[in-house]
């Protein structure tokens, strides 16, 4: 490898997409496609990095003593794989992601869930596994006040959706006075301060969370939380698994406290084998896909280029990621409309 700058992935990409990102850096830099396998060797020739590493750390640490990475372009929404205390102690390296990027996935991962819930789907797709031709109960949407927790790119993506739907939508946010991007204002009634989460939830019949991993928001729901749902409510989770605490939602089903719950993600993933969430009827559970699509890799691909532009031009990166915090400041935040 020569002495250009590099620019290291990890990243399922085909021959075709690479050289569409070698075109767009060309001819200053060079292209190193990692394998998951290597990716821990390979980050050590990078000055930009752009992917997730999935089978083991990184060893960061040395990466930051090393002194070459400047830039990390996380290729999922979620950044803890990236955000170790090495690398937010650095001011040599920048870091970016795909907040509200997959918004619309994500968006219909919720629908998904919801209005499997609310049509009974799990008590007719066991009606059809015995050749059961019976009318069932079912609920609606129409009229039902619906609450979101955390109202950033998915969140808002997620309240446009309903809105033709929900009787009202609130939502909680860290900024709530700052929260909401182009293209996305109007269709929650109210957008609270995350502070104000326990006025929130009592008026909400569905709560659905976005929110991202942090350490203020570890387990941020749990029994008490739960407890302020009204009874009957329905719960979908298409964050991060860390936010909710595990056993009291697992209480709060068994109490009949929520009517029914949709999980996209769950701490630990994979659900271990013997947990009772495997075991209700009224709980829908998809392997953490909110974000799959078959355009999520053009798309992240076409994010990273956007972002190179605004890299050697020295301009502020789409999702530039508050390291502290552990996601991007509203301003930063990906537009739908970009």
């Amino acid at each position: 490898m020569s002495d250009a700058p590099t620019i290291v992935t990890c990243f399922p990409i085909t021959p075709a997409q690479l050289e569409t990102v070698r075109t767009t850096v060309a001819p200053e830099f060079e292209v190193l496609d990692a394998s998951q396998d290597s990716i821990n060797d390979d980050i050590f020739k990078a000055d930009i990095f752009f992917g997730h590493a999935k089978k083991a750390p990184i060893d960061w640490a040395g990466v930051v003593e090393q002194g070459r990475l400047k830039w990390i372009q996380s290729s999922a929404a979620g950044l803890d794989h990236c955000l170790s205390p090495e690398v937010i102690a650095c001011d040599q390296i920048v870091v970016s992601g795909c907040s509200g990027l997959f918004a619309p996935q994500v968006a219909e991962t919720s629908m998904a869930l919801l209005m499997g819930l609310l049509r009974s789907l799990p008590v007719f797709f066991e009606a059809k596994a015995k050749r059961e031709y019976v009318r069932r109960f079912t609920d609606e949407i129409f009229g039902k006040t619906v609450g979101i927790v955390g109202y950033g790119g998915n969140g808002q993506q997620i309240a446009k959706t309903l809105s033709p739907m929900a009787g009202k939508i609130l939502a909680t946010d860290k900024f709530p006075d700052a929260t909401v991007t182009n293209g996305f204002e109007g269709f929650a009634h109210t957008v609270y301060s995350d502070s104000q989460l326990h006025e929130m939830l009592p008026q909400c019949d569905v709560v659905i969370a976005t929110l991202p991993l942090s350490d203020e928001n570890e387990q941020l729901l749990s029994v008490k939380e739960f407890g302020l749902m009204k009874k009957g409510s329905y719960f979908i989770n298409v964050g991060r698994g860390s936010v909710v605490d595990q056993n009291a939602l697992i209480a709060a089903i068994e109490s009949e406290h929520l009517a029914g719950v949709g999980i996209d993600v769950a701490s630990p993933e994979p659900i271990e084998q013997d947990s009772k969430l495997w075991q209700f009827p009224n709980v829908i559970i998809t392997p953490h896909i909110g974000a799959q699509s078959v355009h999520r890799v053009p798309r992240t691909i076409d994010l990273f280029c956007k972002n190179f532009q605004r890299y050697v031009g020295g301009e502020t990166l789409i999702n530039l990621v508050e390291k502290q915090l552990g996601y991007p400041l509203p301003k930063d935040r990906f537009d739908m409309q970009f």
